[in-house]
């Protein structure tokens, strides 16, 4: 059985740390320019840097995200960008842009380069043209069932990677390829600014009857004909294994802390067990179902894993995310009077019942006992996000461990 990483998001450095304290093998992170979310925080090249330390210190590898559809503007500054990202020194750069992966195999040779499933790699010649090229790894696209995937394995080299998505939300144009923003918005998709135009409602107008407008399907929400399930293959590591994938990857660069921690753990103890024991893999199945809806999430599906996916496994009716969990803190440290500082994120009290979240997979319920602002003063509550306060929980607590709230 082929060794297999677990490819942790990370929208900030914060979220950086999370997951590697939390599972992952390797994370994936964009800098300020050429990647496709442009609306996540990003990394600065300070704080990629220190992400970078970070990573490496605890065995992680860290890939940068350059998978924008690059114009001819676009060019000159990616040069200049892997020029920087050069001295910096991550793991790999992802890329989809065939005029952007020659400049990196010029400018920085000796950063891995991994294909983006952007390229739509759908069939194993497609694998062998980038192995040619220099790519050590490439990205399936998203429309291909395991059978494919074991199809490509092969007729690869043994040592050539396979990168598959196997967690998160799923875009509805062909292998994330969307134009439905840029014609809507003038945002282009494929540039990074999404406005994710597949979560909106829409309705049919007749061209003799305009202004009346026509339901495609409706219940009392209305109608979302474009809004995927998010992808969910939790029960089915060993299908996956099997199939020779080598890089398991998680949606969610736009994600919180919560999110990343949450499924970085659960697959991180799943993709273990398995390994140690089918069986105990199998008896675990219901704690990792438990767990991986403890972070916001659409309804699941397994995609097109199993072949061409059925109305009611893949599109969803509605664009709401379901919450369990309400995300309040992670812990930073400790003061002289025992008590954890946290930058608080959602609005929690003394009295009050909360989970402590650890790494190794423990949930610990316990009751706010004090709380504490950043100048020493008792206060009953958190009612603002983003401010540093100080926690007393009866407990003794680690850096990175996190704080949430289930909800009714």
């Amino acid at each position: 059985m082929r060794p297999v990483e677990l490819l942790i998001p990370a929208s900030s450095l914060e979220v950086l740390k999370i997951a590697v304290v939390f599972g992952a093998d390797a994370v994936y992170i964009g800098g300020e320019v050429y990647g496709l979310r442009a609306k996540a925080k990003n990394f600065s090249r300070e704080d990629m840097e220190e992400g970078i330390a970070f990573a490496h210190a605890h065995g992680v590898k860290v890939y940068v995200t350059a998978n924008i559809l690059a114009h001819n503007e676009d060019l000159a500054g990616v040069r200049q960008y892997f020029a920087e990202l050069r001295e910096i020194g991550p793991d790999a750069l992802i890329i989809s842009d065939p005029g952007v992966y020659m400049i990196a195999k010029e400018v920085c040779p000796e950063i891995e380069r991994h294909i983006s499933t952007q390229a739509n790699n759908t069939n194993y010649g497609t694998y062998r043209f980038w192995w040619e090229q220099g790519a050590k790894r490439v990205v399936t696209a998203r429309e291909l069932s395991l059978d494919e995937i074991s199809g490509i394995r092969e007729h690869i080299p043994q040592e050539m990677e396979i990168e598959t998505f196997v967690h998160g939300a799923m875009c509805i144009s062909y292998s994330g390829r969307c134009l439905l923003s840029n014609y809507f918005t003038g945002r282009d998709a494929n540039q990074g600014a999404c406005t994710h135009p597949c979560r909106w409602k829409y309705a049919v107008v007749e061209e003799t009857r305009p202004g009346e407008y026509l339901p495609v399907y409706e219940n009392e929400r209305g109608t979302y004909i474009f809004n995927s399930k998010d992808l969910c293959m939790i029960e089915h590591i060993p299908e996956l294994m099997e199939a020779g994938i080598d890089s398991f990857k998680i949606e969610g660069r736009m994600k919180t802390a919560l999110y990343v921690a949450t499924v970085a753990r659960t697959y991180r103890k799943a993709i273990d067990d398995y390994r140690t024991s089918p069986e105990l893999y199998r008896q675990n199945m219901d704690w990792y179902r438990q767990q991986i809806m403890g972070c916001t999430y659409r309804q699941f599906t397994t995609g097109f894993f199993f072949g061409k996916p059925s109305d009611e496994s893949q599109i969803y009716d509605h664009n709401t995310y379901i919450r369990d969990y309400t995300y309040l803190g992670i812990i930073e440290g400790r003061n002289d009077q025992g008590m954890y500082r946290i930058e608080q994120r959602n609005k929690f009290s003394v009295g009050e019942e909360i989970e402590v979240m650890k790494p190794g997979g423990d949930n610990l319920t316990v009751t706010v006992r004090g709380i504490m602002d950043e100048e020493g003063n008792p206060v009953e509550s958190a009612p603002h996000p983003k401010q540093k306060l100080y926690v007393d929980l009866g407990i003794e607590l680690d850096q990175y461990d996190i704080l949430r709230r289930q909800e009714e």
